[in-house]
């Protein structure tokens, strides 16, 4: 008994079924004869083009191809054509009839009689236009990312934290050791970075996972010199929350971080003299070490208003100058200056009484020497109280009972001590 022949040998049913697949296919199908006109197109074909679809009959490719992709596409369809191949793919525009671009990508077969003579071109077309803007965006980023990489000194570096390995990019190896040096390993990073630095550098917290974005700042040896350097860190991990890779981005900040100690140290010193201020003072005595006890002198300048009022404040300038050099000088490196307003000084002697006592003469002393200004000569003494305490106390209320002891010294007469 013969075997009944199987439904899609039958060529009315092949031709059924692969009807139905052109007409209902999800994407753009087309039937091109050997001139490039469309013989037959479905329902998205023409979606693409904008048209319906009885008006895209007889179109030739060319009609709704962008100009400046025309002549690849037509390079391809005359090798076919040759026998040089037998199909080809490739990118490119259809142009709307208002003008707006669609891209696509186009697999093309050719469709060969039993003598394999090409006798059609079937046409297989993908809408890409939302991963071709999805690929001009990143490509923008990508862009943005390289202008800024190129505004900053620094770069990228990585740790895969399964394999340990830790890698710089190109732009950061050579921001370290020049342009012709290669990627550096942990190592070799490391031992870049300031040996008193090493804590703040530590990537301890992140490979163990206790926390997932830090900020260390540290100096690192680079072909520029010492730089110091702020690193954004972050842990990046796998599905389960395990920890997975280490991204940094370290930027040199040298410049901001010297403005930054510039205005710290503005903000503690005197802009006349150089001396510290009050601010200034109250830090530096914070960590003012001493087992003898604190010795804190308040004075002032006698004759400093005559000196504004026959010469000018820019004479007296000059005084409050020379004043802050001659307390300076008869003082340890290690005690403290500091001018506080006007003609007020005070001076901190990390010692016992007899050793702020001694100070005072001498700072009274040099304080007798005549002082230039111009083609003058100024006449300034000096007046101080001062006070001693065995501990350290609040130093506003030192400052406080030395000014007290300071009114006493001035009622006397002048260039004159009280302790």
């Amino acid at each position: 008994m013969a075997a009944e022949p199987h439904i899609a040998d039958d060529p009315r049913t092949r031709l059924a079924l692969f009807d139905f697949a052109f007409e209902n296919a999800p994407i753009g199908i087309a039937l091109v004869d050997l001139e490039g006109r469309i013989v037959r197109g479905n329902a998205a074909f023409a979606k693409l083009l904008g048209l319906p679809v009885a008006e895209i009959l007889g179109m030739h490719f060319k009609e709704f191809t962008h100009p400046d992709d025309i002549e690849a596409d037509l390079i391809l369809f005359k090798q076919v054509l040759q026998g040089r191949r037998d199909g080809y793919t490739i990118e490119k525009r259809y142009v709307r009839p208002f003008g707006d671009i669609v891209h696509v990508l186009i697999h093309i077969a050719a469709m060969r009689d039993a003598h394999g003579k090409v006798v059609r071109f079937i046409s297989q077309i993908e809408d890409i236009t939302r991963h071709k803007e999805h690929e001009r965006q990143l490509a923008e980023r990508a862009a943005q990312l390289e202008l800024a990489l190129e505004a900053i000194r620094g770069g990228f570096w990585q740790m895969d934290i399964l394999t340990g390995k830790f890698e710089t990019s190109d732009r950061l190896a050579q921001f370290i050791g020049g342009p012709t040096a290669a990627r550096l390993d942990l190592e070799c990073y490391v031992n870049r970075v300031n040996v008193n630095d090493g804590a703040q550098a530590d990537l301890t917290p992140l490979i163990a996972g206790e926390i997932d974005q830090n900020v260390a700042e540290y100096r690192l040896d680079t072909i520029h010199g010492e730089r110091w350097m702020r690193c954004d860190r972050r842990l990046l991990r796998d599905s389960e929350g395990r920890p997975l890779k280490i991204v940094g981005m370290a930027i040199d900040f040298t410049e901001e971080r010297r403005r930054i100690e510039m205005l710290e140290e503005t903000a503690r010193t005197d802009a006349l003299t150089g001396l510290l201020n009050r601010r200034g003072l109250s830090i530096a005595f914070a960590t003012l070490q001493s087992a003898d006890g604190f010795v804190v002198l308040a004075l002032d300048l006698d004759g400093f208003k005559k000196v504004n009022d026959v010469h000018g404040h820019a004479m007296g300038d000059i005084v409050l100058q020379t004043a802050a050099t001659r307390l300076t000088s008869a003082v340890r490196e290690n005690d403290l200056v500091a001018r506080i307003g006007g003609d007020e000084f005070v001076v901190v002697i990390a010692g016992s009484r007899v050793t702020g006592e001694a100070a005072a003469k001498r700072i009274m002393e040099r304080m007798r020497e005549p002082i230039p200004i111009g083609g003058n000569i100024a006449e300034v003494r000096t007046s101080i109280g001062g006070t001693w305490s065995s501990s350290k106390r609040d130093i506003s209320e030192l400052i406080n009972e030395a000014d007290a002891l300071l009114y006493d010294a001035k009622a006397a007469g002048k260039d004159a001590m009280r302790f």
